[in-house]
Formats: structure tokens, sequence, C-alpha cells
């Protein structure tokens, strides 16, 4: 009698699954190590192996094809166990981010449907109290043996069960995954990313967008839980046979310390990752022998471009994707020139456009150099938000992906991110970008992270104000900071108030959270602006 891993596929049907990117490293580069966590190295094989023996337990307990099985786990080997094992049985994987709260994790468990819970034993607290609310079995990783914890850990289950023979096919555009996005607007909503369009991204991004191979060494520090981390590092270094070398908590000095001692050659992160890298370079001279770096996730200062290429001799590649883009759908190219400040052109077979953001119900596609919004088609679009046929057909226009992102595109095909849409400021019926004042204000050496935006005014509709991260040290006032801008950029565009901070509040995928900060200075007293 066959078993579900092993059944015969319809001769009339394509499959696929992105399991197949671990088993067939496996299967090409067993004795090269796939993952390194601290002390511990993990070969490809190994890590195949103990995947077959987790999906075996899973099966089990009772996941079959199409189950949905939440995760929630950090960095570190277990990570890659769990996933590939829950696709590998044909279900659909669903990370959840790891600072959530119990409420978060009761949402995303009821709104994805999710059967059961992989939690870190670290992350208990919030996940089984989630998990309880929602009435989804629990099952652990990572903890100790003869623990007294009222859930079965996955590890003994899995001595205890058959490995799987390989993966279950799939029909290509089943859903592999459902990842949430940030929610900047509402409840978060699950984004279905189609086996289909994880592993054709992957594919793109190894064929002629980033340059990665065997023997290469990325270090792991993006989430995992998150698209970017899990796409463009995980699953793209392991189709390579690459060696991941994960984080489990990113500061600057860690990672640094980690790049060095492993030799990583690549570094991928978000901007707040560079900077606290440039931080972390000021406290020792060694470095890592980088051979590029990409950034994603939000729009990085030119100034920051710069610093990280003298201080690190290494250059940063910046692309551009979202959750519901598989996430990249443009970038500047390794391997040809980047221009910073672009966010590249579009990877291959994927069309990245500008479209007229005032028309809701059809896509009208502006002349090169217009400001408008960035809209994306191609092999790597989402499926659909899970059960929200509304927000799909919003976002999804005349078969092209609406952003929100303003931007431009010139006649080489290289596009700049001009802001979100909804982080506009009109002051005085003048739009301001904020990403431009952020430029500006990136560029004074005494500042490491800035964020602009607009809060509430009688006069002017609304006024311009930015919040700044200054390194250890720094003299520069606030005042000396907006005569600094004020030389630079037009009289209507230039903050009127700048407030020092100690920490600018970050989102799951490391973006700032404007909204948050809007909330907190719009209420507070203004002190006397320096301009009128």
């Amino acid at each position: 009698m066959s078993t579900p891993e092993t059944r015969t596929a319809p001769t009339t049907q394509a499959t696929a699954s992105v399991a197949a990117i671990l088993k067939e490293s496996a299967d090409r580069f067993p004795d090269e190590i796939a993952v390194v966590v601290g002390p511990q190295s993990t070969s490809y094989r190994q890590l195949w192996d103990e995947t077959r023996a987790y999906a075996g337990a899973l099966r089990l307990k009772g996941v079959t094809p199409g189950s949905k099985v939440a995760m929630l786990i950090p960095n570190v080997a277990d990570f890659p166990r769990v996933y590939y094992a829950i696709l590998a049985l044909g279900a659909v994987a669903v990370p959840i981010h790891a600072l959530l709260k119990q409420h978060e994790i009761e949402y995303v468990l009821q709104d994805s449907g999710s059967t059961m819970l992989v939690c870190a034993a670290p992350l208990l607290a919030e996940g089984a109290a989630g998990a309880g609310l929602a009435g989804v079995d629990v099952v652990t990783v990572l903890a100790p043996e003869h623990s007294e914890l009222p859930f079965d850990r996955l590890e003994a289950l899995a001595e205890a069960a058959e490995p799987i023979d390989t993966y279950v096919p799939r029909n290509p555009f089943d859903t592999a995954t459902i990842l949430y996005t940030s929610g900047t607007t509402g409840q978060p909503k699950g984004a279905e990313g189609s086996h289909f369009a994880l592993i054709e991204q992957v594919n793109v991004l190894l064929m002629s967008t980033f340059k990665m191979s065997s023997g290469d060494k990325v270090l792991g520090a993006l989430p995992l839980f998150h698209t970017f981390g899990q796409t463009c590092t995980m699953n793209t270094a392991f189709r390579a046979g690459a060696t991941v070398v994960m984080v489990p908590k990113f500061d600057g000095d860690t990672a640094l310390r980690v790049m060095i001692e492993q030799g990583c050659d690549v570094f991928m992160g978000v901007p707040t990752m560079y900077m606290a890298l440039l931080d972390a370079a000021t406290r020792t001279e060694e470095r890592p022998d980088l051979r590029y770096a990409i950034s994603g996730g939000a729009a990085l200062p030119v100034a920051i471009i710069d610093r990280f290429r003298e201080v690190y001799g290494a250059e940063i590649h910046e692309g551009y994707g979202l959750t519901e883009t598989s996430p990249v759908a443009c970038f500047n190219h390794v391997g040809v020139t980047p221009r910073p400040g672009t966010i590249g052109t579009a990877i291959w077979g994927v069309d990245v456009e500008i479209a007229d953001s005032s028309v809701d119900d059809r896509i009208v596609l502006m002349p090169n150099g217009s400001i408008g919004e960035l809209v994306i088609r191609g092999h790597n679009l989402m499926s659909g938000y899970l059960n929200r046929p509304d927000d799909t057909a919003k976002a999804i226009v005349d078969g092209w992906f609406r952003t929100g992102d303003l931007g431009t595109k010139d006649d080489d095909g290289y596009l700049t991110i001009v802001d979100r849409t909804k982080d506009m400021i009109i002051r005085n019926g003048y739009n301001v970008y904020p990403r431009q004042v952020e430029e500006v204000l990136a560029a004074h050496p005494d500042v490491t992270m800035a964020a602009v935006f607009g809060v509430p005014h009688e006069l002017h509709g609304q006024e311009i104000e930015a919040a700044v991260v200054l390194r250890p040290g720094a003299t520069v006032t606030p005042d000396e900071l907006i005569h600094f801008v004020s030389d630079e950029i037009a009289a209507y565009k230039f903050p009127r108030v700048i407030h020092v901070v100690d920490a600018l509040p970050l989102g799951p995928s490391g973006k700032i959270l404007k909204r948050e900060l809007v909330k907190q200075f719009a209420s507070t007293e203004a002190p006397a602006p320096v301009h009128a």
C-alpha cells in the first residue's frame, strides 16, 4: 500500500514542492554545511534526515496534505527542520512573528485555520497562551529532554516515528505558505504563496539576480518568519547549496563578530541592521571579507550605502519587494554596478511599472519620469489574501499588484521609491516626500537613524517633524539639524521640529513605524520652531 508521500501524481498534472529545495540539495551536496548556529554545524544530509523524521512525527499527529501548521521558532536549525517538514507533508506552513503577544498569536491561528502550533520552548509563554485561546494543539521544540511541560516534544516524537521517504507532490499553484502582513492598516492579512511562486523566485534570484553557490556563507540575521529572510536567505542559499550562518537575535556587535569568525561572504539586512553594523565597526578594526551585501525591507539612505562601502569595503545592492510578491520584484543585480538611491530594475519575468495612484478600479500606466504608484505583475505574485476576496480584488487589479508605494522609473528601467502613499505629507498644499528629507538627515555625521513624519496642524494642514537617533557622543542639537536640512532642500520641505530619541519604533521586518511616532508626538507640545 502506498504511503501519502510516495503516491504517484496524475500524469496530466505538473507537480512542485518547496520542500524539493532541501531534498535536492541534500542529494547534491550531502556533506556541505547547510546551517551553522553558534558552535553547531548541520550538513545538508543531516538536515534533510532530521526533517524527514520531524515530518514522520507530524504525520502521526494528524498533519495531512493541505493542513495549516503554524510555527513560532527563532533563527535556529529547528526553523528549517519544521518548515520543510510541514511542506514535505504537503501541508501549509504559517510562520508567526516571534515577538507577537498571545492575542495576536490567537488571531493568526484562527484566521489561518491552523490545526497545530509548533512552538520553541523559549516562546511558549505567549505561544501556548495564544494557542490555548484559539483551541489549537501545541507541539514543542527546544524543550529540555526531561521537561515537565504539558506538550509533546517534537524531538521525542521524531525518534519514535518512521521518517517519511520523500516529499508529497503538490499542484504548483497549491498554497505553500501563509505569511501575515504587518497590518499597518487594520488587521494583518494572510498572503498565500504558491509552491510555484516561491520556487520560481529562488530560481530567478540565483540565475540572474544574486551570485551565490555551494561553499558561500550567508549571514542569516534576518528573521526567518519574514519573507525576506525565509526566501532570500534560507530558501535561496539552500537551493544553491550554500551555508546559512544563523544569528538567533541580531545586534551589530554579534553579527560583526560572527561574520568574521565564520568567514561570511554575503550579508543580507534591512536598513536598521546596516546602521547597527556601522556602529559596531567603531569598536573594532576587524572586518569580514564580504563580496557584497543586499538590502531590502525599506529604503536605505545613500549616505549609509557610501559609509558601508568605506567601512566594510563591500557594495550594497538594494532591491524592493513585498510579502505579496514573494518578495523580490526589482533589484540592483549583482554583477552590474549598482545605482545607489534606486531599487534597480525588474527581475527576470516580472514587470514593474508606474501607475496613476488616483485611479482605483483599473491600472493606468504612466510615462517614464512620472511619480505614481508602483505596480507589479509576474510569476512572483501571491495567490491572494486568505479568505479575503474583497481585499485581494483591491490589491490585484487587471493582473497588477498595487503596492501602495510611490516611485518613478527612468528610461533605463531603474526604479526609485519616493515614499509610501500614506506617508506622504501635504503641507500648505505641497507634497512632501519624507524619504527625501531623511536622505539629507542621514548624511549628517552625528545621525545614525532618522524618520520624518507629518502631524496635524491647524494652519498648514500638516507640519513636518523628524525623530533621530544620534551616534554615541554626538553633540549636535535639534536646532543645528534643522538648519542643516534647511540649507539643502526647499523651504516647504524641511522639518520644523526634530526630536532626539534613544530608538525608533520598528515593525517585524525592521521598518520604522511612523504611525507610532505620529501617535507619540502629535499630541505633545512642540518646541518653538527655528523657522516659520
